[in-house]
């Protein structure tokens, strides 16, 4: 019985790295040259009538992509929120996501649903998106634990 026990300790003790290293957090981020978006500013998707380019005066970082920001008080509001004004997928293609790969983004064509900012590959895209968006939008969040481990990298 001792002997059993000494096995299954020492067997717990070198799988524990294994099982630590396999629930390590990934996440994946659209982040070219660190920069999210392609410098619009996450806060203005939800402020104005149309995304606006931010400044690199006015910056925040958040999961390891650097996020710019056309004023201090949408800098602010996104430092207080990430999870609210970060774009789905990590910021990578809704649709792309929906069929279960990463695509990149036209920062340009985008929808807000259910108070969330989805990008979409072109506006082409987008109007494919816009025919069953609740079902793509279903089909996408189930897809996207699969592709972050499938594509992610550690968190920063």
């Amino acid at each position: 019985m001792r002997t059993f026990i000494r096995a299954a300790v020492a067997a717990a003790i070198l799988a524990a790295p294994s099982v630590a290293s396999a629930q390590t957090a990934k996440v994946v981020v659209n982040a070219k040259n660190g920069l999210a978006l392609e410098g619009y500013d996450p806060v203005s998707y939800f402020a104005a009538a149309e995304p606006v380019r931010g400044s690199a005066d006015f910056t925040a970082t958040h999961l390891g992509a650097t996020y710019h920001f056309a004023s201090t008080a949408n800098r602010d509001r996104f430092v207080k929120d990430p999870a609210r004004y970060a774009p789905q997928f990590g910021g990578y293609c809704g649709y792309g996501a929906s069929r279960g790969y990463l695509a990149s983004v036209d920062p340009l064509a985008f929808t807000i649903m259910d108070g969330r900012l989805i990008l979409q590959n072109s506006k082409r895209v987008l109007a494919l998106w816009q025919k069953e968006p609740e079902a793509k939008l279903k089909l996408a969040d189930q897809n996207w634990p699969d592709i972050v481990a499938k594509e992610g990298k550690p968190l920063p």
